[in-house]
């Protein structure tokens, strides 16, 4: 049974009891709870002269449902009592059953992080598959020219098609891993059909099967999610400017965790003290300004280094390092902790200013934060945290100044670090946490409206966004994206 029968069976030495089975109800002596009690006195101190054919209830929990009922004392002085358990056991709110539930929401954010590859990888596999269409093409022209072809045109194809050989290898990665997508899919939907199966029945018979076989999936869905979607950052779109809307200094996102038919907004107006959060039910809401719901905070935030991942808005509580997790449809904070050693209050900020001395991301990988401390003498640290605890997993000192910074950004793994936040600015530094290794680079983008307090990248549609002197901007990012062939080191 579980906790409630475990109880009920461990009693006094030498405590007589008996069980007394009544059609709907299940019967138990009363003895390791209750007080000892003279002739004629019930279990609880209460005079039951009548027989047992009303039930008193002494305890009902809401929560479970079970009711507690205690009969009148049994001729040969024993104590009967009676609780009456609803068709769900009460074994279905043990701590297993809650792990059962956790592990539910596990396969389902992997579920989500499948679409979200899908949905970032689509033009990329459309792009290689043109391609091969653009070989074939060039190859049957090739094999039936046969002497008709002038000796120009004929090297002119040959040129060309020695231009996209290269490509094949790459074609026929793309194909094996669109054929490990369609695997994983397959596992996610097994597996989530075993754990409704399980939680139908409120056992949990193989949770650790089952745990590892999730464990291993997410492992595999970010190998997936590094190998199609990542790259280097080659190149910035022009700016498209969504919407001029709110003060000089602001953050808005959307969710990089949400599945693509949830295209809600996010808005926050201000660069520190605010508590207001906006909610636009599409983008098309956004630009029209209509549709929208207001979350307001229980703690103040700073900065605009905001984030919404997985229904959750991660931020920095004003004038201190904590960070805190506010999950928008409960509407209340899950989680918050102190990032050891961070500087706050404008102690470490971008070179805007602005209480941004922290700055939260997502990429490929998951959840970034960007600070500074005092032990490594204001140089950007990147630390990878934990979205469920907040705890650092592990961080990076990059050596670069954040008072020299404009803004960050982080894709792949890779930090990405702008040289100042006004007009003529470039993204001119790159730290890869994989090799703890740097360079220094220079891809511009246009600074539209001279003055930008924030820029994030998101890796759902592949864009950086951005809050410019009151304008909400977007980017468009190219990765150049290198697949080892067979031959390759």
């Amino acid at each position: 049974m579980g906790f409630l029968e475990e109880g009920l069976r461990s009693h006094a030495p030498g405590a007589q009891h008996v069980v007394q089975h009544i059609p709907g109800h299940l019967s138990f002596p009363w003895v390791p709870f209750l007080p000892q009690h003279g002739p004629g006195e019930s279990p609880i101190g209460l005079l039951l002269s009548d027989p047992p054919t009303s039930l008193q209830t002494l305890f009902q929990s809401p929560e479970e449902g079970w009711q507690l009922y205690t009969s009148a004392q049994a001729p040969d002085g024993k104590c009967i009592c009676t609780a009456v358990i609803p068709a769900q056991s009460t074994c279905s709110r043990d701590g297993r059953s809650r792990e059962l539930r956790q592990l539910m929401g596990k396969v389902q954010n992997v579920s989500q992080s499948m679409e979200v590859l899908e949905l970032r990888t689509y033009r990329d596999l459309q792009y290689v598959r043109s391609m091969e269409t653009l070989m074939r093409s060039l190859d049957a022209r090739l094999r039936a020219a046969d002497g008709s072809l002038s000796a120009k045109s004929f090297q002119e194809l040959k040129d060309r098609m020695s231009e996209l050989l290269p490509l094949s290898s790459v074609l026929e990665q793309y194909k094996a891993d669109t054929r490990t997508i369609v695997r994983l899919r397959e596992e996610v939907r097994n597996l989530s059909s075993s754990l409704a199966a399980i939680q139908e029945e409120m056992g949990a018979y193989g949770y650790e099967d089952l745990q590892r076989r999730v464990m291993a999936l997410e492992a595999r869905l970010h190998a997936c999610a590094q190998k199609l979607g990542c790259g280097k950052l080659t190149g910035v779109s022009n700016p498209i400017t969504v919407r001029a809307m709110g003060s000089r200094f602001g953050s808005w996102m959307t969710d990089t965790m949400a599945p693509s038919a949830d295209s809600r907004v996010w808005y926050m107006d201000g660069y520190y003290k605010g508590r207001r959060v906006l909610e636009f039910r599409t983008l098309g809401d956004f630009i029209k300004g209509q549709n929208f719901i207001q979350h307001l905070l229980p703690q103040p935030w700073a900065g605009t280094g905001h984030v919404v991942y997985n229904g959750s808005l991660f931020y920095n509580k004003y004038q201190s390092n904590v960070v805190v997790k506010y999950h928008f449809r409960s509407r209340s904070v899950l989680v918050q902790r102190s990032l050891p050693g961070a500087g706050y209050n404008n102690t470490f900020p971008y070179s805007w200013g602005g209480f941004s001395d922290m700055d939260f991301m997502v990429d490929e990988s998951g959840l970034w934060a960007v600070y500074t401390t005092n032990q490594n003498a204001g140089n950007i640290v990147v630390s990878r945290l934990d979205p469920h605890t907040l705890e650092v997993v592990r961080s990076w000192d990059t050596g670069y100044p954040k008072r020299s910074a404009g803004e960050a950004f982080m894709i792949c793994g890779v930090l990405y670090v702008t040289n100042s936040h006004l007009a003529g600015a470039k993204v001119y530094f790159a730290y890869f946490t994989n090799t703890s290794s740097y360079e220094y680079t220079d891809v511009p983008f246009h600074n539209q409206y001279s003055h930008i307090s924030m820029l994030d990248y998101n890796p759902r549609e592949r864009a950086l966004y951005t809050w410019n002197n009151g304008h909400q901007v977007l980017y468009n990012v190219t990765l150049f994206h290198v697949i080892s062939t067979a031959g390759d080191p």
